[in-house]
Parts: C-alpha cells; structure tokens; sequence
C-alpha cells in the first residue's frame, strides 16, 4: 500500500466522521422522502472514516529511500 501523509488521513479522517454525523442527523429530522436516503450516505460516510482511521493506525512510518543512500569508499 502506498504511503499516505497522516496530517492528510487525519484531515480525511475528520471530513467524513464530520460529514457522515451531520448526513444522519439531517437525515433523521427531515422530511420523510429523503430520511432514508441521506441517513444511508451518512452512514457511508461514516464508514469511509473508519476505513482511514484503520488505514492510519496500520500504516508503517516512511522507510528511507534505499536508492538515494550514498555509497561509502572504502
């Protein structure tokens, strides 16, 4: 898996724990045609977030870059 800045997986993270919570409250108090449609994309987004959170917890710090490393003469 490629490497992912955390600062960026923690703005993500926020974006849709933030977007899924507001989707389900609006969804939950609004009129009853669209209650189970945008309560079912926040749950979605909800879901989004707990895939980047588990996506930030699993992720290894950046290895150094083998190819950049100089040479020591001997």
């Amino acid at each position: 898996m490629r490497y992912i800045d955390p600062n960026r997986l923690k703005l993500l993270m926020g974006m849709f724990y933030v977007t899924g919570s507001v989707g389900i409250f609006m969804g939950l108090n609004s009129s009853p045609q669209f209650t189970v449609f945008v309560t079912f994309m926040g749950v979605v987004n909800i879901g989004l977030g707990a895939l980047f959170t588990f996506v930030f917890l699993i992720q290894r710090d950046r290895a150094p870059d083998k190819r950049k490393k100089k040479k020591k003469k001997e």
